[in-house]
């Protein structure tokens, strides 16, 4: 009972995603770790003026959405930008965004995993940490084996947690803010507190500069939105409600959340060795929380891995659709799930696991520096690709897009712009350095696969129909 739309494309996925799905599905692979935990990172870099970075960077990461969401709406295919990018680009564009992605998310799931298994240890210190990634592994397959629409309502449950727990903290410190409640040096709290310690920019610029390598890694992860286009119901609808509601709702996440935590706690006293959402609670003497904060936070890794172990075996089923990767990559069980892509992805989460266990300096700093550096590039193709669609829509004379991207083209050649700058802030920045080079060596590799697997319909521009219709026509 497996389906494939009208245009011949997304054979055998079901359409099985709501708005509310996707919404939330976007929404939770980008608040995650990169805001429970590694925005310590980047308040040390940047001091308070780190929300200035938060806001910048939102506002490239909206652009880059927008652009994807006018590719999506003009082409809903589950290969996305990895389609996209080999229909107007080049097939090895294609090949290589859709590997990138697919890697970075399994190396992302690997973190996560390791993760989970040091929250349970909080409540579990005599179990071995590997039982826990065991068993975490296992029920994120189980899940994605489901069908779409399981995969789909779980997602939005293990986001909701997170951003109830994101509002709770932020209307919480807004009260111990206002009202004090008898605690200790309430007097120095409120916004005054963002200037007091070195003022609003105690690193200088180029603390901010820095920090933008932390910053919009934080980012990264939003992008799967456009990889749901194949399951979606009515994606012309959904997918552009999905991608307007989420850059605001994370811009507002992470700066009013941050901004509230350094508002009570210093910004000099954050420290990377706990997570802020935890330091600001035992700041105030409420340590209870750290138990309340492991629950959330292994449900926020939980939700990322879901959504991690999702998007990458989609983005390989459109590899294989367009000849990049095994044709058994493409076929689709009764409920519509990819599964040999599920298990591949399941065995190459298990072998970084282990690659983790066995080597755990190497592997954290090979793959960190390889999620760095594979985040941005995949922006940078979806970019690219859309300035080209943009390029082709005029030449051909089409249809206009249904959800053009906005402030044409100055915002897109000015997003272009901002990314090649932080990938040039990678490369002079020491500690992320390693990231550029270890990406140009990952780019490498897959250069040669590319020429020496890759035959037939692979080495061809992937076909795309277009979608677009009149506008007025009554489709939206």
């Amino acid at each position: 009972m497996v389906s494939a739309d009208e245009h011949g494309e997304n054979a055998g996925l079901k359409r099985g995603l709501t708005a509310r799905h996707i919404r939330f599905m976007a929404l939770g692979s980008a608040i995650g770790t990169g805001l429970f935990m590694g925005s310590s990172e980047s308040i040390q870099s940047a001091g308070p003026a780190v929300l200035l970075a938060y806001i910048i960077g939102g506002a490239a990461v909206f652009m880059v959405m927008r652009a994807l969401g006018e590719l999506v709406v003009r082409h809903p295919v589950s290969g996305s930008f990895g389609q996209y990018a080999s229909h107007y680009l080049h097939p090895f564009a294609g090949f290589l965004v859709g590997w990138t992605f697919a890697f970075e998310m399994v190396l992302v799931a690997v973190f996560d995993a390791t993760a989970i298994g040091v929250y349970m240890g909080f409540w579990f210190p005599e179990v071995p940490r590997w039982i826990w990634v065991l068993a975490v592994v296992f029920f994120i397959a189980a899940i994605n084996m489901i069908g779409v629409k399981v995969f789909g309502e779980l997602e939005f449950w293990f986001a909701l947690i997170k951003i109830v727990t994101i509002i709770a903290l932020i209307a919480s410190g807004i009260a111990i803010i206002i009202f004090g409640f008898g605690i200790a040096d309430h007097d120095h709290m409120g916004p005054q507190s963002l200037f007091d310690h070195g003022g609003f920019f105690p690193n200088g610029i180029w603390g901010l500069l820095t920090s933008f390598t932390i910053v919009m890694f934080a980012f990264g992860g939003v992008e799967i939105i456009g990889v749901t286009a194949g399951e979606a119901q009515n994606p012309k609808k959904v997918i552009p409600a999905a991608i307007n509601s989420v850059p605001v709702r994370i811009l507002l996440f992470y700066v009013l959340t941050l901004g509230v935590i350094m508002c009570i706690l210093p910004w000099n006293q954050i420290t990377s060795d706990v997570s802020p959402f935890v330091a600001i609670f035992d700041s105030v003497g409420f340590s209870a929380a750290a138990a309340v904060l492991q629950v959330v936070l292994i449900t926020a890794a939980l939700s990322a891995m879901n959504a991690d172990i999702y998007g990458a075996g989609r983005m390989l089923h459109g590899l294989a659709e367009q000849g990049q990767a095994p044709r058994s990559f493409a076929r689709t069980s009764r409920n519509g799930v990819p599964v040999m892509t599920v298990i591949t992805m399941v065995v190459a989460l298990l072998v970084g696991v282990l690659l983790n266990y066995l080597y755990p300096d190497q592997a954290l700093f090979l793959l960190g520096a390889l999620a760095t550096f594979a985040t941005l590039l995949v922006w940078l193709v979806i970019l690219a690709a859309h300035l080209r669609m943009k390029r082709v829509i005029t030449r051909e004379n089409r249809l206009p897009s249904e959800f053009p991207v906005p402030l044409w083209p100055l915002g897109s050649w000015l997003t272009v712009a901002f990314i090649l700058f932080v990938l040039v802030m990678v490369g002079i920045v020491p500690d992320s350095r390693p990231a550029l080079w270890v990406g140009l060596l990952w780019a490498l590799a897959l250069w040669l696969c590319y020429l020496a697997f890759v035959r037939g319909d692979g080495r061809r521009p992937h076909e795309l129909s277009d979608r677009t219709e009149p506008m007025g026509s009554g489709t939206n």
